[in-house]
């Protein structure tokens, strides 16, 4: 129960107890044109290895060229890059579990007023990118901003001499301005994990005369280890991943390091060993992780009792937890947003353009094809697997979600290279064929960004149908085939109406994180063509944060419907884990109707 992973904060969605849905979706309609399976599982293989290629590319590239750039940087500031990155990492991490673990705890655990507003409210800031809290922040707390020159006004200081402010322009200020914006991830997953725990164990606990706060420490919060260390790797992650935050502080780190010595030097082979050192970060951090896991071992049983136990806070305690859950939410959430509504007002007639339509048309395009190809693909892999789950099938998967934790500074270059010696390749054969050269076709549209997205962002559909998939009994595929029912017919009356939930969620997702997504539409974007991360950044970073204010209010609103879907879903699983359960599933009688289409 406690098992969980990095990518488990989706997997919390799959609550899959839902009705059979009309046999025309399109997810029916494509299962009749799966082919058999001989020919699904070659496919699923070679779908794999397509997923994997920008990483197998990475790698081959970084071993195999020389790199220019690359012995001067290791001499000088490879070092300083590796710490900047180290500690950026370690303090985002720290904060996260600070600000996290005791707020999944108030909610998971404790009864007071206001707590129903906070369980959905405080996963809002998950819907602020990173950057533009960064922004906002800079323009309040910066020199020339309204904080520091009332302060002055106050004391009569004349000088920054005078004073010592927060420089909200270094590594600890890009530390704070990430822990904003992430620390829901340690929400979701530990609260997730706290509602989860067997109550009798707490209850045992209480009994032998332990306080609520002994409780937490010696009861809920080992229990809870996995989850905490999952989500910090994660975190972590997403840390050393970050590009427009760091850029802006003007912290060097390994991904601004890729990005300049990419754009800035033109020395492909020197970034790529460079997105190497950070690919072996992620892969350490992965297999930390695991080991952490694979220690501890835990199983609770449902049925003994479905609800954690709830204390009630005294009048003290809840104006203590109102006051900290508030806090975090007014400063992770509410004053980004206001600062960015009263720029869109303020400068709306400077701001307002149809362009910014056209770019939140190009984003929604990009994530809307993403998302559509992440949950076919995913379905044919899963689908493979479910049918005959063996080696070669679990590597696939596995294989496929290879890219999810690769930074898109990193995701960008390995995509670029095998598009690039495709466009090549097309040229030559047009070219001995005759024809004129179609140019670059593949490296230099947006086919570049839409494989960036769909490599990085198909984990997301894989874990999700994948911990669909375990809830439903093999039993249900044992007399469908019994029946008759094979193939296409087997995924679209079995599979598809039990799983549908938790693939339409899974696509919401991976269309939200395409939609916000910047490094790799930055770095891969044609020309003549932006997307709204893009044309957001492009303005905050020429200190025009006022002009784009309308961009970065869309960019926001796109992440809201989601995540509020994804906490209830949490919420709503932790009531009933066990949707589909083949002891309360009579298998003949649902595959008897799913063959008569009822």
């Amino acid at each position: 129960m406690n098992d969980l992973k990095p990518t488990d904060v989706i997997n919390k969605v799959t609550s899959v107890g839902v009705s059979p849905s009309s046999s025309n979706t399109f997810l029916s309609k494509l299962a009749y044109r799966l082919p058999s399976f001989k020919h699904v599982k070659i496919i699923s293989f070679l779908l794999a290895l397509v997923m994997a290629l920008p990483l197998i590319t990475l790698l081959f590239e970084a071993f195999s060229s020389s790199g220019d750039s690359f012995a001067h940087i290791r001499e000088t500031v490879l070092t300083d890059y590796v710490i900047n990155t180290v500690l950026l990492m370690g303090s985002v991490g720290t904060l996260v579990l600070i600000i996290g673990i005791p707020l999944a705890w108030l909610i998971a655990n404790c009864d007071f007023w206001g707590k129903r507003f906070f369980n959905w409210a405080l996963v809002l800031p998950l819907a602020m990118p990173a950057y533009l809290v960064a922004y906002t922040y800079t323009d309040l707390l910066d020199y020339a901003g309204p904080i520091q020159v009332a302060l002055r006004d106050w004391f009569g200081w004349t000088s920054v001499n005078d004073y010592w402010f927060f420089d909200i322009r270094s590594l600890s200020g890009a530390a704070v301005m990430l822990s904003l914006v992430l620390y829901p991830y340690v929400y979701l997953m530990v609260r997730a994990s706290f509602l989860e725990q067997n109550a009798t164990l707490t209850q045992a606990a209480r009994v032998l005369g332990k306080s609520p706060f002994k409780c937490f420490m010696q009861v809920s919060l080992p229990l809870a280890r996995n989850a905490i260390v999952a989500s910090c790797a994660l975190v972590m992650m997403e840390s050393m991943a970050d590009f427009a935050t760091v850029n802006y502080f003007a912290v060097s780190t390994l991904t601004t390091a890729v990005y300049d010595t990419w754009l800035g030097h033109y020395d492909l082979a020197s970034a790529a060993k460079l997105s190497s050192i950070m690919v072996m970060g992620v892969f350490v951090l992965l297999f930390l992780e695991q080991l952490q896991k694979g220690k501890q071992k835990s199983s609770n049983d449902a049925k003994v009792s479905q609800q954690s136990l709830t204390y009630k806070l005294s009048k003290k305690q809840t104006v203590f937890a109102v006051s900290f859950c508030s806090v975090i939410l007014f400063v992770a959430f509410i004053v980004p947003v206001f600062v960015l509504l009263q720029y869109a007002v303020n400068y709306f007639e400077q701001s307002w353009s149809t362009q910014v339509f056209e770019f939140a048309l190009n984003s929604a395009g990009i994530a809307f094809i993403t998302a559509l190809l992440a949950l076919l693909l995913s379905l044919i892999l899963n689908y493979a697997y479910r049918v005959k789950p063996n080696k070669v099938q679990a590597f696939s998967l596995k294989a496929a979600s290879s890219g999810y934790a690769i930074p898109g500074t990193v995701m960008a270059i390995g995509v670029l290279v095998p598009l690039t010696f495709l466009d090549i390749q097309m040229n030559d054969l047009a070219i001995w064929l005759g024809f004129s050269a179609p140019g670059l076709l593949l490296s230099g549209s947006v086919i570049a960004i839409i494989f960036a997205h769909l490599v990085r962002f198909i984990a997301i559909a894989n874990k999700t149908l994948e911990s669909s998939y375990e809830k439903i009994s093999p039993s249900l595929d044992m007399v469908a085939k019994t029946m008759g029912t094979n193939g296409g017919s087997l995924l679209k009356k079995v599979h598809i109406p039990l799983v549908r939930k938790s693939a339409m969620v899974a696509a919401l997702l991976i269309f939200v994180e395409s939609m916000k997504e910047l490094p790799a539409a930055l770095l891969l974007q044609p020309f003549d063509f932006q997307t709204l991360p893009t044309y957001v950044y492009q303005y905050a970073s020429d200190e025009q944060l006022e002009l784009a204010a309308l961009g970065a209010i869309l960019i926001v609103l796109v992440g809201l419907i989601p995540l509020l879907i994804l906490n209830r879903s949490i919420d709503s699983s932790s009531i009933d884990s066990s949707s589909i359960d083949s002891t309360n599933i009579d298998s003949s009688k649902v595959i008897q109707n799913r063959v008569n289409g009822k």
